[in-house]
């Protein structure tokens, strides 16, 4: 079965058909099958949260027969499934302020799903209640349709659950009704007997009538009336003794009335007596039951509040790890909270980098300095305008001084190094302005601007950057380059696509020092756009050095001691995404003076015994 799947959650059937009437019978009635068999598919392409390292990953969702599957690709679905979720008790919460998200819960498990717009969430929403409904789940129709098979569980359950005493009572019962069942044929019978008797006794009236009325006609006429049997049925002496005796020996067959109305009563006292004793026993199994009814819908009634508590503490705190504790403004994590995780964060990719610091000092890379007639110019490429421009801004406000500058914080000082920040907030987004001086001997602007700027030793001195690619070599002197930066739990990890061009600034004068360049600021390109995984940032950065030459005494030539490089480093950085402005101040205030100390230290390494280079 192929899908055909649109970007970023778009759901699409690979079969375009339902087979469904529409009417109200489909209500009680299984779903139609497709064309092959089964409810239909989806798939598609959502973003699902990993863990706090890797965040939000773009997988390949299945939806079918029920059940809710992701892979790492489309491609690799023959591979098997990840992980797979039964959606015939899942709890599907759309996110309170992400529009764009989707939280599936069974149980303990939750995933926590992005789609790539509010509106493919809302189909993906829609589309899972539809197939779970088409499934048998969750509507009203399958209340119906398994409402019997519930009803005789409980039954079962109930029965298995009675005591010793139950099945007492229930055989007690069950005995009062087996004599019920004698008692009914017996007086069924009696009932017959009777109403033969009084059949018999109807007839014989009748008959004993006709022969009185005939006898009376002869007696008028004279003439006596004898039965064929020789008896007289008339006489002036004791004829209606003789009739009655004929009604008792052949016209009931010999009955015996009084026995039979004796037993009839017998029979009915002892239906009384086994109706009665059969209420006593079901009043008493009332109680008893009623008892376990009661102590039932406690227990019922605790569970239910402590099924509310559980689930309102799971809404409040969600699982650890996941995307409601990282940053943004609706965080779980309060700003204190927060604040130390970053820091324990740094502390522990501290400790990494300086385990790491060894094997790299093993390994010697060779960095050639190009002359600075290379660098002299702009070249010619399409963002060649906008780099001269960004380089003649800083050289006009970056290297101005700060000291009179009331808006400007001096919040580092340690020796020659000077960290100065100024407070900008935009829509609750800290966009603080940081500016840093340093002087550092016995290396040039020249040497400093290379190594800041050449990227095959930039994983030697840089270490919150986890991976980058030149996206576009633009010329000698300038190239784009996306780079994604460790993240640093609870905040999201982020990625930046910037222009980096390195120039040496022409001296208007002999008395201007040997000035150089680098400036890195945000762009956009074609083969790498934003995505789900990271916040992307936008920043201005600029190194400026500057070289000082002090004269060497007598004739001595000049040293790498006579040679100090002023730096000037301004960084304007917009995080892309809300955190406590308290924690991104700080992290800033460690963060900067051990960058520069760090990069500075590196580059007198790599240039002590070399050549000077201008």
């Amino acid at each position: 079965m192929n899908s055909s799947p649109l970007p970023n959650g778009r759901l699409v059937p690979d079969s375009q058909s339902w087979n469904s009437s529409g009417s109200d019978e489909d209500l009680d009635v299984e779903p139609g099958p497709g064309p092959h068999g089964g409810v239909l598919e989806f798939g598609g392409v959502l973003s699902k949260w990993t863990n706090y390292i890797h965040g939000w990953q773009d997988r390949w969702v299945v939806l079918k027969n029920n059940t809710l599957s992701y892979y790492k690709s489309q491609d690799e679905r023959e591979y098997g499934c990840r992980g797979s979720l039964c959606l015939s008790k899942a709890v599907i919460t759309p996110h309170e302020f992400d529009e764009c998200r989707m939280d599936i819960s069974v149980n303990d498990s939750v995933w926590y799903l992005r789609a790539q717009d509010p509106e493919h969430r809302n189909q993906w929403i829609d589309s899972i209640e539809q197939h779970r409904a088409e499934s048998g789940y969750g509507s009203e129709s399958s209340l119906r349709r398994h409402g019997s098979m519930l009803s005789l569980t409980s039954a079962t359950s109930g029965y298995s659950a009675t005591s010793t005493s139950s099945f007492k009572k229930g055989h007690s019962l069950r005995e009062k009704l087996a004599e019920m069942e004698t008692f009914r044929d017996i007086l069924c019978r009696q009932v017959d007997t009777l109403q033969k008797y009084f059949d018999g006794c109807s007839d014989a009236v009748t008959r004993d009538e006709l022969q009185r009325d005939k006898i009376i006609e002869d007696d008028e006429d004279g003439f006596p009336n004898t039965r064929s049997d020789g008896d007289f049925l008339h006489n002036n002496n004791g004829s209606k003794e003789k009739l009655f005796q004929c009604l008792s020996h052949k016209g009931i067959n010999g009955i015996d009335f009084k026995g039979e109305a004796i037993t009839f009563k017998a029979t009915t006292a002892g239906i009384l007596a086994t109706l009665s004793h059969c209420i006593d026993l079901m009043v008493k199994r009332e109680d008893s039951w009623q008892k376990r009814l009661d102590k039932e819908m406690e227990k019922r009634r605790r569970v239910e509040e402590a099924y509310k508590s559980a689930l309102s503490e799971l809404k409040k705190k969600s699982h650890f790890g996941g995307p409601d504790y990282e940053e943004g403004p609706n965080s779980l994590i309060n700003e204190d909270e927060f604040f130390d995780a970053v820091e324990a964060a740094l502390d522990r990719h501290d400790k990494i980098e300086e385990q790491s610091q060894c094997e790299k000092s093993r390994i010697q890379r060779s960095s050639s300095v190009p002359s600075g007639d290379v660098f002299s110019s702009v070249g010619s490429h399409r963002f060649a305008e906008k780099v001269q421009e960004m380089v003649q801004n800083h050289m006009t406000y970056s290297l101005q001084d700060v000291g009179g500058d009331a808006n400007w914080q001096l919040v580092v000082e340690e020796g020659e190094m000077k960290v100065y920040r100024r407070e900008v907030e935009e829509n609750g987004i800290v966009l603080d302005p940081l500016k840093a001086t340093h002087s550092v001997k016995g290396v040039t602007g020249h040497e400093v601007c290379h190594y800041f700027w050449d990227t095959d030793v930039r994983n030697d001195w840089e270490t919150t950057v986890e991976n980058f690619n030149i996206v576009e070599t633009l010329s000698d002197n300038a190239v784009i380059i996306y780079q994604t930066h460790k993240r640093v739990w609870p905040a999201s990890q982020r990625d930046v696509l910037y222009l980096s061009a390195i120039r040496k600034i022409v001296a208007n004068n002999e008395n201007d020092p040997d000035t150089w360049l680098v400036c890195n600021f945000s762009v956009e390109h074609e083969n790498a756009q934003p995505n789900n995984r990271c916040v992307r940032a936008k920043i201005n950065v600029a190194m400026i050095c500057q070289t000082l030459v002090s004269p060497p005494e007598g004739d001595k030539e000049i040293s790498r001691d006579n040679i100090l490089c002023k730096i000037t480093y301004v960084a304007n950085v917009n995080p892309g995404g809300w955190a406590p402005a308290s924690v991104l101040r700080a992290v800033a205030k460690r963060e900067y003076p051990k960058f520069l100390k760090r990069f500075t230290s590196y580059v007198q390494e790599k240039t002590s015994g070399k050549p000077i280079l201008f």
